[in-house]
């Protein structure tokens, strides 16, 4: 029976409580951590039969539960690891679903209603399954939506990007967007490195630019 499990979660209430809801539940809590390097260590060392991670850990509480969770998979395929969060981190959410594995998890908080479905997805994901909570699948199903690479773009950004479209040079745009020809060439150069045009002799990454938006566009 899969019933190891790791908790990562830098609220003492919230690790307590589910330490004695899994507990209660028959499984067996092999460690209970509250920062990214701590999950990270224990993930390797313990290879639980399922860790619940929280995006938002110490020490900078951004994404250092999700990069640990990443980095212990590529050391270990296929550990199952169920997020617990109230953010929707829809990089690495689509990063930790990108290897087709399963053993993949990810609840929002305030959206777990009750502890049957809590404990569902647990054993779910221990068991090699993925338990996605419909509010995380549509914001990324929202995100696949908007045409890539263009969605790596700032609003700034596309108003420059469809002034280079319009065959303004870059002195009109600056005119245009009440912007110095410096901060032009700066977003210039931004678009070109999101749009992944590197340097070349032999290609125009302008025209190339402006024909992945037109291309966008045209869908």
């Amino acid at each position: 029976m899969l019933n190891r499990v790791l908790i990562a979660e830098d609220l003492y209430l919230l690790r307590d409580g589910l330490v004695h809801l899994l507990q209660a539940h028959g499984f067996t809590v092999v460690g209970a951590v509250e920062s990214g390097p701590d999950l990270h260590q224990a993930l390797i060392e313990l290879r639980p039969d399922v860790s619940i991670v929280d995006v938002r850990l110490p020490p900078t509480f951004t994404d250092e539960g999700l990069q640990a969770a990443l980095a212990a998979r590529k050391v270990v395929p296929g550990l199952p690891i169920l997020v617990l969060s109230q953010h929707v981190e829809q990089l690495y959410a689509r990063e930790l679903l990108a290897d087709g594995s399963g053993a993949i998890g990810y609840l929002l908080k305030d959206r777990v209603f009750n502890a049957e479905q809590f404990i569902d997805a647990v054993r779910r994901v221990a068991e090699g399954g993925t338990m996605m909570d419909p509010e995380v699948i549509a914001k990324l199903l929202a995100s696949n939506a908007r045409h890539e690479p263009l969605g790596r773009l700032t609003p700034r950004e596309r108003e420059v990007l469809e002034a280079m479209a319009e065959g303004r040079s870059n002195a009109a745009i600056a005119q245009r967007l009440y912007l110095s020809d410096s901060a032009v060439a700066k977003h210039t150069a931004s678009i070109f490195a999101k749009l992944d045009l590197a340097p070349s002799d032999d290609d125009n990454r302008r025209v190339l630019a402006v024909l992945t938006y037109l291309n966008a566009a045209s869908r």
